[in-house]
């Protein structure tokens, strides 16, 4: 069983910036679990991937940054329990550089949200941070769904 995961965050070092947002797509059943500022912790993550039977993960970039982010934030090693498969480098394989949206438009994988990327994630966060926009959270997590959602998209794509 496979699971794909995807992580928002206030910056770029797993050391200064925090998690704001985990999201994880159990692609054989369509379910979507994402936590949420606080709520992130590894005994949740956990629960939800071994209850699923999960033996593969799936991320893009994560080698280098979602999951050095979950050991340095929440004491998470995935790694160690589950098999990591990171789609960036069956990309960098086949002549398809750059992030995942760009990864995306190459393979033809649709988008509903356009024009939200990185920085705008940490923009949103920071609305419903700041001023609790449940409107932008609403987006944030819209954002997510779909990173998750699209990396089955590119897996299948790329490794059939």
């Amino acid at each position: 069983m496979e699971a794909y995961l995807d992580i928002e965050t206030t910056g770029l070092s797993p050391f200064s910036d925090r998690v704001t947002v985990v999201g994880v797509y159990l692609g054989h059943s369509g379910r979507v679990f994402q936590w949420v500022g606080g709520n992130i912790a590894s005994h949740r993550l956990l629960r939800v991937l071994e209850q699923a039977g999960i033996t593969t993960i799936y991320t893009y970039n994560g080698r280098r940054f979602d999951l050095p982010f979950l050991r340095s934030q929440i004491g998470l090693d995935l790694e160690s329990k589950f098999q990591h498969r990171d789609l960036m480098f069956d990309c960098w394989r086949k002549n398809l550089y750059g992030g995942l949206k760009t990864v995306e438009r190459t393979l033809g994988v649709s988008r509903r949200l356009v024009g939200v990327d990185g920085l705008e994630a940490i923009r949103l966060w920071n609305k419903f941070d700041r001023h609790q926009d449940r409107v932008a959270l609403r987006r944030l997590l819209d954002y997510n769904k779909e990173d998750v959602m699209n990396l089955k998209a590119v897996k299948e794509i790329l490794l059939g």
